[in-house]
């Protein structure tokens, strides 16, 4: 059996993690006592939901559900019903909480208050290779949880070579600071699992308001990398404050605007990297957004077209496995992103993707943040189903800024209805599904701009 250790960093006073309630930092000799703990109190289930919201709690389930041997499951969302279906799945499953108000329909195990744990022992722990430490979830094609499990040695492998793209550099003292939840693949492997593999360290908070983006950053030790996503990019940007110093900022779960990109890098001092993946595939590409739109794949990373099907193998995916996206091939190493497969519209036999439409209306000057929506046939009584889109721009009309579409699109995908918001119901990692997009459309609320 061959293993690979836990974590990658060297000595028992290195940092682990940066504590932001109490701006204590965590040395790797902490982390593991608590770890240890951790496991002396797990049940005997052999599979754990961590629903932990602080990221140092969740480090340390995750931790010590991987030592105990324990899969930890990571849905897409919490639902009373993924709930029910989780544990369809795993009948044995258990959730570890620091919510004393969770009201999870799952046997609970609470996360030990803070205490100073036995640091008298040390000893880093060595993980198979092939051990199954994880399991995300997609909704599939049904709309039931879809498993993708995650071995070790293809999960360090992933975090190693983005580290290495992104010149992350190791046992450098730089601390993660993310405002995207540990529970998402972009938020498990890029705010948790990189500091890890890194020896670098990892902030416990999970920052939403601009404010509290900026007193995270103050609050730990450069050099500073900011993990994110573009609606919280664009946000801190609108909030006008002095954004104290940041070294690296990452962004993924959705594609960034060149502009954006430029306004973050000018704002901030700092480079700016996007990164591409899936639930499936984990990270398999970056870009530097503010130069280029197109993705350079990893090293060993390939994509393979096959029966009219785009396919990714290679490095740390070891088995062919579908991509969901549109792919316009430059290089065997470079290509473009054009959208999904499933948000390919037809009208009047014009074809355009959902994804490319929305980076048009949100690089229109005066759109805070916008997303297009194609309701299914039965979606309304109407004899034609039409494009519609949803808008954040305070400052403009449905005249004005359907005007500034006409430069850029064809009249069959202009929107009808459009409506103007306050706010998108996106999710604490940015995206918007098309289920809340439906309710918005057909919220009794809300007035259409124009038909």
């Amino acid at each position: 059996m061959t293993t690979l250790p836990l974590v990658s960093h060297l000595t028992p006073d290195s940092i682990i993690a940066w504590r932001n309630r109490d701006g204590d930092a965590v040395t790797l000799h902490q982390f593991l006592a608590d770890v240890n703990q951790l496991v002396s109190l797990f049940p005997a289930g052999s599979h754990m939901l961590n629903m932990c919201s602080d990221r140092y709690h969740f480090s340390v389930g995750l931790a010590a559900a991987i030592v105990a041997n324990k899969v930890s499951l990571l849905p897409s969302t919490h639902t009373p019903e993924v709930i029910r279906q989780i544990k369809a799945f795993a009948p044995d499953v258990f959730c570890l909480t620091d919510n004393e108000n969770c009201n999870v329909d799952l046997p609970q195990l609470a996360f030990p208050l803070a205490q100073k744990n036995d640091t008298s022992l040390f000893a880093i722990p060595q993980i198979n290779r092939e051990q199954c430490v994880a399991i995300v979830f997609t909704s599939g094609s049904t709309g039931h949880p879809k498993p993708h499990p995650k071995t070790w040695a293809a999960l360090v492998s992933s975090i190693q070579a983005q580290a290495l793209r992104i010149g992350l550099q190791h046992h450098a003292g730089t601390t993660l600071i993310s405002t995207v939840p540990p529970q998402h693949m972009y938020g498990l492997e890029s705010s948790v699992l990189i500091a890890w593999f890194t020896g670098n360290a990892l902030c416990d908070a999970q920052p939403f308001y601009p404010a509290d983006v900026c007193q995270t950053l103050s609050a730990v030790p450069s050099p500073r990398v900011l993990v994110s996503s573009p609606v919280h990019l664009r946000t801190l940007l609108d909030a006008d404050l002095i954004i104290p110093k940041v070294d690296q900022i990452l962004s993924a779960t959705a594609p960034l605007t060149i502009e954006l990109a430029q306004k973050v890098e000018s704002h901030c001092d700092a480079p700016l990297f996007e990164i591409y993946g899936s639930t499936e595939t984990g990270l398999i590409a970056t870009r530097r957004s503010s130069q280029t739109d197109k993705w350079q794949l990893l090293p060993e990373i390939h994509l393979i077209a096959k029966d009219e099907k785009v396919y990714a193998m290679g490095g740390h995916i070891n088995t062919l496995t579908i991509m969901n996206d549109v792919f316009d091939a430059i290089t065997k190493t470079d290509f473009l992103l054009r959208g999904r497969v499933d948000d390919m519209i037809n009208i009047a036999g014009r074809r355009h993707s959902l994804a490319s439409l929305n980076h048009i209306l949100n690089s229109i000057p005066g759109v805070i943040d916008g997303a297009f929506y194609m309701p299914d046939e039965n979606d309304n009584s109407s004899t034609t189903t039409r494009l519609s889109a949803c808008v954040v721009a305070p400052e403009l009309n449905a005249t004005q800024l359907l005007s500034m579409l006409r430069d850029f699109i064809a009249p069959v995908f202009l929107p009808r209805p459009l409506l103007f918001i306050d706010k998108l119901p996106r999710n604490e990692t940015g995206k918007l599904s098309r289920a809340s997009l439906h309710d918005l459309f057909h919220s009794p609320h809300l007035g259409k701009s124009n038909e």
